[in-house]
């Protein structure tokens, strides 16, 4: 059973591969997508789309054959396409009536509490006007330290944030395979994967499931997954292949979710990182897992990094296990300061107590509950 295909909220990620042809972006599988998306809508369902193919767009206007490896001619070219990317797109609704939106993003956007509650409230304004947002991200002015990595992951991101039932990736590959299907052409599709990260463990350097395209599909599920949000993998050249596999036809493969998060612990399991770490002794770790406490200044054995209060934390265990991410209540020259200590403490060695807790339960999202 696949659940979220009913989803009425749906993130569909569009890559290169499927928009582009031999002489750069194809306007036919174009149209074919918003005719997909246009039905969707039909159905009463919500679509975002997050689109690659501004650099295939700037490279088909200057009559490029080959992608530049230099990061400031891919934000160049990426500069030059974006406009034409949405104009095509533009062209590819028109059929439908549907209007489209160009919303540019960077990790740091989304990094940013306040600058990602604006986006989630534009997003929601633009589905409620009946558009449908056309996502990418904002490559000229991304760099490395900024990036998400590639579409796959921004679009998993993009799903927390518009609290999507789904998130459908359309690429060239026609699902997850046992073994690389290049090399054997026996290899078997996986209908389903329960746990993304029971696949990427044994996916290693010699593994083809940990490289290339096919590892970023896997860490943007996993993402997805850790707020519950499932993924579907399907084959964007196939025509029809997203309206098909939500119907039930057993295409693709199909990544379940856990725990459903939202609103705040969404965001914090959507970080990129985190500002800083606190590693926990034992007892806290169990403390946070099995009883669903605070963290206290007691539990706190190490600082690691510079955070101001308000900011996000890693919360590691003495093993270096990530046990969750939260919001400090005290910057981590205070928390260096009254760690080990008990509550009562707090006050008698900083001069002021803000609340008894180095991190509040409230504001805290423990990784085994994704």
């Amino acid at each position: 059973m696949r659940p979220g295909l009913s989803a009425k909220r749906l993130v569909v990620k569009v890559g290169s591969a499927v928009l582009t042809g031999e002489r750069g972006l194809d306007l036919e599988a174009m149209a074919e997508i918003a005719r997909q998306v246009a039905a969707l809508r039909e159905e009463g369902r919500e679509v975002v789309l997050v689109s690659s193919g501004a650099v295939a767009a700037g490279m088909r206007r200057l009559g490029l054959k080959e992608r530049p490896k230099d990061m400031p001619k891919k934000q160049a070219l990426a500069a030059l396409g974006q406009p034409l990317l949405m104009a095509f797109w533009q062209e590819a609704f028109a059929p439908f009536g549907l209007p489209v939106a160009q919303v540019l993003l960077t990790a740091e956007d989304l990094s940013s509490r306040s600058r990602y509650l604006n986006a989630k409230a534009t997003l929601r304004a633009l589905l409620d006007l009946g558009a449908i947002p056309v996502i990418n991200e904002n490559d000229t002015v991304a760099f490395e330290e900024i990036r998400f990595g590639d579409n796959d992951q921004l679009s998993a991101r993009v799903a927390a944030l518009v609290e999507a039932g789904l998130l459908a990736l359309l690429s060239d590959v026609d699902a997850l395979y046992e073994e690389d299907p290049k090399k054997n052409p026996q290899a078997r599709p996986i209908a389903e994967v329960e746990s993304v990260e029971a696949v990427l463990a044994h996916a290693g350097e010699e593994n083809p499931l940990g490289s290339g395209g096919m590892k970023s599909k896997l860490l943007a599920a996993r993402i997805a997954g850790r707020v519950g949000i499932p993924t579907l993998l399907l084959p964007g050249k196939r025509p029809g292949v997203l309206l098909q596999a939500l119907s039930g036809a057993s295409l693709g493969t199909y990544f379940h979710a856990r725990r459903r998060y939202r609103g705040e612990k969404a965001w914090l399991f959507g970080l990129l990182r985190p500002k800083g770490e606190l590693i926990l002794d034992r007892g806290a770790v169990r403390a946070l897992k099995e009883r669903g406490a605070s963290l206290l200044p007691a539990g706190v054995k190490e600082v690691r990094g510079r955070f101001g209060r308000g900011e996000a934390v890693r919360l590691l265990s003495e093993e270096g296990e990530e046990v969750g991410v939260g919001l400090a209540n005290y910057a981590s020259e205070e928390i260096a300061r009254i760690k080990g200590r008990q509550s009562a403490e707090i006050e008698g060695v900083l001069g002021y107590r803000y609340t008894e807790e180095v991190v509040h339960r409230d504001h805290l999202a423990l990784k085994e509950e994704a």
